[in-house]
């Protein structure tokens, strides 16, 4: 299926930004396999949406479901390879390698298709060893053959469907309807010695198939985190200290991560209800072209300022971000705008790259969707969405703050100047259509009217069809249908990534890694909050680096959340402050996937990219620090206390600003430049004396600047 045409193409600046991105190893079949894809992603995605809404299942049997699917549709969508520009013939002799790895495949694909004609199992009663050389050594055998030969034999044709990645499909399959039979056994014998030896292999295979996928989808850095967790569990008799454990045997190992414990626990349980709703929901808004719209408005309002474009990039992308939840994507997806119009009035390209990543990054921290993060908070914590949103407010404004801070200092500083007016969108025009923006109002209304999470998500969705008709591209049957495709497209590697994450949640419950973690977090802390929360930034940035923010957060919270509670600290602070690292370790240098995407569209050096997009979103290394020490920026407190507190920190977030790109009224020398730096470091802490100093400190820069006093009168004054 295809992208709905139109009558009426935008000539808008911000035309084609919701075009569907492909990535590099997306398959991109045509004829009758492209139409077949397209109906299995549109049913996916309707499945999701008819569960929630209209009739639910079984909840075992909807996340094996939703994984499995996700399996199926990824391994025929991506390949195990990067596509060239022109198609090339496969190795000759490749479909007669592949052949015993099908044969294996099917033998256990007809067992069970046995298990579910007959109605009789491996049950409690049969041999540990039962369907041993009927199921599981040909699966494991057949599967990890296929993946073999698509490694070192892949299919360079795009257009066409990999004959191994449809076996590892056909594998995905047996898998699934295999756990989905046996559920209600494997809720009793998962995990325990009374687990059958299919029961592992089952396991086993899907934990494998798992991630096989997420390295195509996301990297290899979860992969090895997950195979370094799932190494521990087999080696912790050997290891000292905290990290000795009794170990396991495969048997009880993989079939206890295979349960609401590990894979489809909290990280699938989000996945399959909130993160594809509202994936959808970004669908739906990108079939209806409202993601232009935010870019256009962002233009039409910002766009001939100085640095009209990284201003731009700054509100828009954050706007996207905040929907589609994935910032590497939204650097793809806005940056190939913005980038290199930024470059063209006069950013340096890695200073455009790192603008849109600081930019993309920040919108998963924007209320009210945050990237789905805020309902993923609700999920672990129990604290109720609408106060997480309250909460999150003035911390992001912080932030965004400080970005624009950041591109409107280095404007000034180069003397930039905004893209001419008659290139710009019409505000007065893109004014009218303010009620594009209906659909989000709908969904933040609906929430704080108490309706579920999944209802006001779905109220949207249909909102965002219906103002459609209010402009050129309306929705009717064919682009509700591709918004669905793509929704079904844009959710896989989320998918893929909260099912891995499932296994290192696994991996730490079953050890009681994150108990043990949490008392060698207390005791190197003895008991300081502060060197706590240091340890927990640095746990968070370490874990998140090459991670989605989803996998990222939930990993960090199982590992890191319990010792800093059981220190006394706030449930939502510490959540919050977890959060938010998880997302700035997508800019965060050495691994910052935003940043070296940025990079790609900007042809500048990733690292240096990647440590100028850190310079840009250094606040949100403060802003965590300042709402642990005062709880009024989450909006905890008294009014005139937050008026106070989020006035002080505008101006420390000011002075870090500056700081970074040295330049406060004028050109800073090094030595004011730390000076301000310490003084925006010092109001982390909102006393008044802290304040104070902050504001005495930037009157005598700004003094020194406007040659009113040298700086040994204030050295002496200072004595």
């Amino acid at each position: 299926m295809t992208a709905p045409s139109t009558d009426a193409p935008s000539k808008e600046i911000a035309s084609g930004v919701d075009n569907e991105i492909f990535a590099a190893n997306q398959r991109k079949p045509i004829g009758s396999l492209g139409l077949f894809i397209a109906v299995l992603c549109v049913a996916y995605t309707a499945f999701h949406i008819g569960v929630m809404n209209l009739y639910p299942i079984e909840t075992w049997t909807y996340r094996l479901l939703h994984v499995g699917g996700g399996l199926v549709i990824g391994f025929l969508l991506f390949s195990s390879l990067t596509f060239a520009e022109q198609d090339a013939d496969p190795r000759a002799g490749r479909t007669l390698m592949l052949a015993p790895a099908g044969l294996l495949v099917g033998i256990a694909l007809l067992q069970v298709l046995w298990f579910w004609i007959s109605g009789t199992g491996v049950d409690q009663a049969a041999q540990a060893t039962a369907a041993r050389w009927t199921f599981g050594a040909p699966l494991l055998i057949g599967t990890v053959w296929a993946i073999l030969v698509a490694w070192f034999m892949p299919d360079p044709r795009r257009g066409r469907l990999d004959l191994a990645d449809i076996i590892l499909a056909f594998a995905a399959v047996a898998v699934t309807a295999y756990i989905i039979f046996h559920a209600p056994l494997l809720r009793l014998r998962g995990g325990t010695a009374l687990a059958k030896e299919a029961d592992m292999f089952a396991a086993l295979v899907g934990v494998i198939l798992i991630l096989e996928l997420t390295r195509r989808m996301a990297g290899l850095a979860l992969v090895i985190i997950a195979g370094i967790f799932v190494l521990y569990s087999f080696v912790g008799p050997w290891l000292p200290g905290i990290l000795y454990h009794r170990g396991y045997s495969l048997t009880r190992f993989f079939t206890y991560i295979f349960t609401d414990q590990g894979i489809l626990g909290p990280t699938t349980a989000i996945s399959s209800t909130y993160i594809i709703l509202f994936v959808a929901f970004a669908a739906f808004l990108q079939a209806s072209r409202v993601g232009e719209y935010f870019v256009n408005f962002a233009f039409a309002a910002a766009g001939d300022r100085r640095g009209g474009p990284a201003k731009v990039a700054v509100f828009g992308s954050g706007l996207m971000g905040m929907i589609n939840g994935t910032s590497a994507g939204n650097v793809v997806a806005t940056g190939s705008l913005t980038i290199p119009l930024m470059k063209r009035v006069g950013y340096k390209p890695q200073t455009a790259a790192a603008v849109e990543a600081a930019a993309s990054s920040g919108g998963q921290i924007l209320p009210p969707i945050m990237g789905a993060g805020a309902f993923i908070m609700s999920e672990i914590t129990g604290i109720a969405y609408s106060e997480i949103v309250v909460a999150a407010i003035i911390p992001a404004l912080l932030y965004f703050v400080s970005v624009y801070f950041n591109v409107d200092l280095a404007a000034q500083k180069y003397n930039m100047k905004g893209l001419p007016r008659e290139e710009l969108p019409q505000f007065a025009k893109l004014a009218k259509q303010v009620y594009l923006f209906i659909p989000i109002f709908i969904l933040i209304g609906a929430l704080f009217m108490g309706y579920s999470v999944i209802r006001a998500g779905t109220l949207a969705m249909a909102a965002a069809a219906v103002v459609s008709w209010l402009t050129p591209y309306r929705m009717g049957v064919k682009e509700i249908l591709f918004a669905l495709e793509i929704s079904t497209k844009m959710t896989l590697q989320l998918v893929a990534v909260c099912a891995a994450a499932g296994i290192i949640v696994g991996v730490i419950a079953l050890t009681g890694l994150g108990t043990r973690f949490s008392s060698l977090l207390l005791g190197l802390a003895e008991n300081n909050q502060v060197v706590a929360l240091f340890f927990a930034m640095i746990v968070s940035i370490v874990l998140g680096m090459g991670m989605p923010t989803t996998a990222a957060y939930a990993v960090a919270a199982s590992v890191i959340a319990p010792g800093l509670i059981s220190m006394g600290i706030d449930t939502l602070t510490a959540h919050f402050f977890i959060f938010y690292f998880a997302v700035m370790s997508a800019i965060t240098p050495p691994v910052a996937l935003a940043a070296y995407a940025g990079a790609a569209i900007a042809r500048s050096d990733p690292m240096r990219t990647s440590v100028e997009s850190f310079k840009m979103g250094l606040a949100a290394f403060v802003v965590p620090f300042m709402f642990f020490s005062s709880p009024a920026l989450l909006m905890q407190g008294e009014w005139l206390d937050i008026i106070h507190v989020v006035a002080g920190a505008l101006l420390g977030v000011f002075l870090l600003s500056s700081a970074v790109q040295g330049w406060f009224f004028g050109h800073l020398h090094m030595a004011l430049r730390i000076v301000l730096a310490v003084a925006a470091v010092a109001m982390i802490d909102s006393g008044f004396l802290t304040d104070f100093i902050g504001i005495g400190t930037a009157f005598g820069v700004w003094a020194i600047q406007k040659r009113l006093v040298k700086p040994g009168s204030v050295a002496r004054g200072a004595d």
